[in-house]
Parts: C-alpha cells; sequence; structure tokens
C-alpha cells in the first residue's frame, strides 16, 4: 500500500490525511495556548513585583488556576473543525467543549475572588482590622458564580431553564422574606466594611453602652466593656444608631476651674492664669488654650481653664491632669494663695441694734 493509498484510507467517515491535519491542529493549538499562558504569566508574575496595584497579582493568580484538561479540550476542539463529523458527534464535542469551557471560566472567577478576599484580609489584619465576615462574601460570591455556571452547563445541554430560574427566583424571594433580619445585618456589615465608622480596637459608646470592638462578623458585632463583660449588637442595629468613636480621637478637650479665697489680693489673682498657663505648657503632650477669671462664686473666686491632651488614650489625659493639679499645690503654696471651700458668714444683730459676727 503505498503512502496515498493510505492517507486516503477512510476511518469514521474522513480520510486518515483529515486526521492527520486535525491532530497537527489539535497539537499547534495546545502548544500555542500552552506558550501564550507560560509567557504572559512569567511577565505579569515579574510585573506584579514592582507594582503595587492587584490587577496584575488577580490575572496571575487566574491564570495559574488554568485547568490543562481545558487546554486539551479546546485543542481537540479546533482539531475538529478539521473533520467531517456526524450531527451527533459535533453536537457532542460542542456539548463537552462549552461544559468545560463553563467550568474553567467558574474556576477563573472563584480564584479572582478568592485572591481578592486574601489581598483584602492582608490589608484590613495589618490594620488591626480582622473582618470575619469576609468569609460571607467568599461563601455567597461562590454560590453566585457556580449558580450561573450551572445554569448556563443545563442551557448547553437543552434543558428549558426558564421554569428553574423562575423556581429559584420565587423560592430566593420566599427566603429573603423568611430571613431579612439576617440578610438585613448581612447588607449591614457590608456597609460597616465599605464606609468603616470603626474598625477592630476602637471604642465606641452606643447609647448608655460602651466598650471596644473585639470582632465584627456577618451578623453582629462584639464589644468588651470596660467592666469586662461583651456587649453583643446587631450589625442593624449599629448602622442606625448614633456612635461615639473615641478611636478616632487625635486629642482630647480638658477644662478645670480652680477656686480662691475672696481674701486674694487682685494682684496675685491677676498672676493665676499666667501661671496655670506655664503649669500646662510645661507638661509634655499638652496644649495650653485659655485661662481666665471666669466669675465670682458663692464662696470663692472661680478661674476656668482649657488645654488639649495630644494623646488620645484617656490614661494620659488623667495623668496629665494628675501632674497639672500638683504643681498647682506646689506654686500657690509659695504664692501664699489659698484654695477656697465651702463657708458660711452668718451676722447676728443684738438687741440694742448692735451686729456681730460669727
Amino acid at each position: 500500500m503505498t503512502m496515498t493509498e493510505f492517507l486516503d484510507k477512510s476511518f469514521l467517515g474522513n480520510p486518515i490525511s483529515s486526521w492527520l491535519v486535525a491532530a497537527g491542529i489539535a497539537f499547534l493549538t495546545l502548544l500555542l495556548l500552552g506558550s501564550l499562558r507560560f509567557l504572559i504569566q512569567k511577565r505579569l508574575t515579574t510585573l506584579a513585583k514592582s507594582t503595587a496595584t492587584i490587577v496584575d497579582d488577580l490575572i496571575v493568580e487566574v491564570l495559574e488556576s488554568t485547568r490543562m484538561v481545558f487546554l486539551f479540550v479546546v485543542a481537540l476542539w479546533a482539531g475538529s473543525r478539521a473533520l467531517q463529523l456526524a450531527p451527533s458527534v459535533q453536537r457532542a464535542v460542542f456539548i463537552v467543549t462549552v461544559i468545560v469551557l463553563l467550568y474553567q471560566v467558574g474556576q477563573w472567577a472563584t480564584t479572582a475572588l478568592m485572591k481578592w478576599l486574601s489581598i483584602v484580609r492582608e490589608e484590613k489584619s495589618g490594620q488591626g482590622e480582622a473582618l470575619t465576615w469576609l468569609s460571607g462574601i467568599e461563601w455567597l460570591g461562590k454560590i453566585l458564580i457556580w449558580s450561573i455556571v450551572a445554569l448556563l452547563g443545563l442551557e448547553n445541554l437543552g434543558v428549558d431553564i426558564t421554569g428553574l430560574a423562575a423556581g429559584l427566583g420565587i423560592g430566593g424571594i420566599a427566603v429573603a422574606l423568611a430571613a431579612q433580619n439576617v440578610l438585613g445585618d448581612l447588607f449591614a456589615a457590608f456597609s460597616i466594611y465599605i464606609d468603616q465608622p470603626f474598625v477592630i480596637g476602637d471604642y465606641l459608646t452606643v447609647g448608655s453602652f460602651n466598650g471596644t470592638v473585639e470582632s465584627i462578623g456577618m451578623k453582629t458585632t462584639r464589644l468588651k466593656s470596660l467592666t469586662g463583660e461583651q456587649l453583643i449588637f446587631a450589625n442593624s442595629d449599629l448602622v442606625d444608631s448614633r456612635i461615639q468613636n473615641y478611636g478616632r480621637l487625635v486629642e482630647r478637650r480638658a477644662a478645670f476651674t480652680v477656686g480662691v479665697t475672696y481674701d486674694t489680693p487682685t494682684a496675685k489673682v491677676e498672676k493665676i492664669p499666667g501661671m496655670i498657663e506655664e503649669v500646662v505648657e510645661s507638661q509634655d503632650h499638652a496644649r495650653f488654650d485659655r485661662s481666665h477669671f471666669k466669675e465670682f462664686g458663692d464662696s470663692a473666686l472661680i478661674l476656668e481653664t482649657v488645654y488639649y491632651v495630644l494623646l488620645p488614650a484617656y490614661q494620659y489625659k488623667m495623668d496629665i491632669q494628675q501632674a497639672i493639679n500638683l504643681e498647682l499645690l506646689r506654686r500657690f503654696e509659695s504664692e501664699g494663695i489659698e484654695f477656697a471651700f465651702p463657708t458660711q458668714t452668718i451676722h447676728l444683730e443684738s438687741g440694742d441694734g448692735d451686729q456681730s459676727q460669727t
């Protein structure tokens, strides 16, 4: 048998020459796709190391998730185009190719989602923000991706998905109505993530409750109060509440009053605001604002002082206030200035009209 006769010999309705051409096309397609994947992946891996964007990192991860079976099926499909196949065989090849393609697309989408969530977790944990509810996004994202893949796969298999989609829609509405509180808390968690009114470690006051944020979950946010117990709030309640976030403090305003006796000479009263300013300015992490002789009290001359503590923690405020109070005690003692305390003067009038004082 000559080579020409061998190549003209028919196999499954196609000459051997057509099968060889199909095999060549499949091989070249596989080689081309594999080479492109390798070159692009290598190039982007190098680029990703020198850039701060996450797009190239996502593309690298997506390319690495490409399955060899996907490349083989695409190559076989390309080779099959050179053959004259029966309609049923062509349909089978098409269905297999589409199913493998849909699976690969789902794998790419899942990998991109997981990589993005991994980057977010790393960034937030670096800021002390452990967003545990990110696992909820991962769960919902996977369900959405693979539901779309399954529906598209069924449609390409010839299944009428109109009724199924309608049923899923009605079922989804029923589930949403039954779990509206849970979904409300979940969307509130997304709102907290996007708006970031607070993060892990912030000290909050919510109504009459206060504490430090320990965790932000899909349904609840948990705070630890100063007395040690755990406070649990639904995320939707927090979003609807007025929150005081002391974790965002840059500096604290502090004010105090001092009362001196009425018999303090005017010259010494005039010196007190300047004296207080010197004492406040001598403290590290304190900025003086003002000090004034404010008013005549019932039993004292009242002076009011305002300053700012440049550290947010309440402990630092009290440490600085204590240091100011002790230094003022020393200054007043050295200047002979007396602090006032509540006193009462009673005037008694005798029967002959004379007055005596006690």
